[in-house]
């Protein structure tokens, strides 16, 4: 793992904190850099508050390789990322001609009124690179290592796969699964000693609790395709001598 570029998500919203809103979209991220063979290592969830947006961009930034924000980019009062990023690295805020000229085809496609408040989600540090939005023009931007992104999980979701092929590591994260028919404190001992053995492979259990189905699931990852199917196959030995039941796909 410590070959993977190291990502960080901050998701910005008093409507996250406040339960109002579930976020989404980490869970896509996650998902999206594990294969594409990048590392999540940290998540942060922080209000529409100008300093904490700053102060937080500024130390993820120095952390990772990739730091990606979602959140706080429209057009309202309460949409202050956008310059909460510019101050965090010294950037003035100007009005991006290649973003208004996007959103003014969109919004004419529409039949929509491309006004003042739209004008805002055009603003863009100075520098700054655009990020595509073949959903609703509107687009985000890249700042030195920080991609970001709006809140809304759809827009997201496409805006997040136009720019894989910039950030993919071409690395592919190996992974097995075991669901063991056993709760955890009967499979602890078997697991600490094949994690101790393999320090290559990455070795997570997790729970379920779904009466009568009673057990966890045991998940593998590793970049190494030798480790990773030598741990596997040990795990099953030492289940089967143990009588633990288990599945696998």
């Amino acid at each position: 793992m410590s070959k993977l570029q190291k990502v960080s998500i901050i998701v910005i919203g008093n409507e996250i904190l406040s339960g109002r809103t579930i976020d989404k979209n980490v869970n896509f991220i996650a998902k999206r850099c594990d294969k594409i063979g990048l590392n999540l290592f940290e998540v942060r969830i922080i209000p529409d508050e100008k300093l904490v947006i700053k102060d937080t961009v500024l130390e993820l930034s120095k952390k990772s390789d990739y730091v990606f924000t979602t959140g706080g980019i429209g057009p309202t009062h309460d949409d202050i990322t956008t310059e909460s990023i510019a101050l965090a690295f010294g950037r003035k805020l100007e009005i991006n001609s290649e973003a208004v000229k996007r959103m003014k085809a969109y919004y004419k496609n529409m039949k929509v009124e491309f006004n003042k408040a739209r004008y805002k989600m055009a603003t863009i540090p100075e520098g700054a690179e655009l990020i595509d939005n073949p959903v609703s023009a509107a687009p985000g931007f890249i700042l030195i290592n920080v991609y970001v992104l709006p809140g809304v999980p759809s827009i997201l979701q496409e805006m997040f796969m136009t720019l894989e092929h910039k950030i993919s590591s071409g690395i592919k994260m190996l992974v097995k699964n075991i669901k063991v028919k056993s709760p955890e404190g009967e499979i602890a001992d078997i697991l600490e000693i094949i994690q101790g053995r393999y320090r290559e492979v990455t070795i997570g259990s997790y729970p379920f609790f779904k009466p009568p189905d009673i057990g966890s699931m045991i998940v593998l990852r590793s970049l190494n395709k030798n480790k990773i199917q030598q741990a596997f196959i040990e795990l099953l030995e030492k289940f089967q001598n143990a009588k633990i039941l288990y599945e696998f796909d």
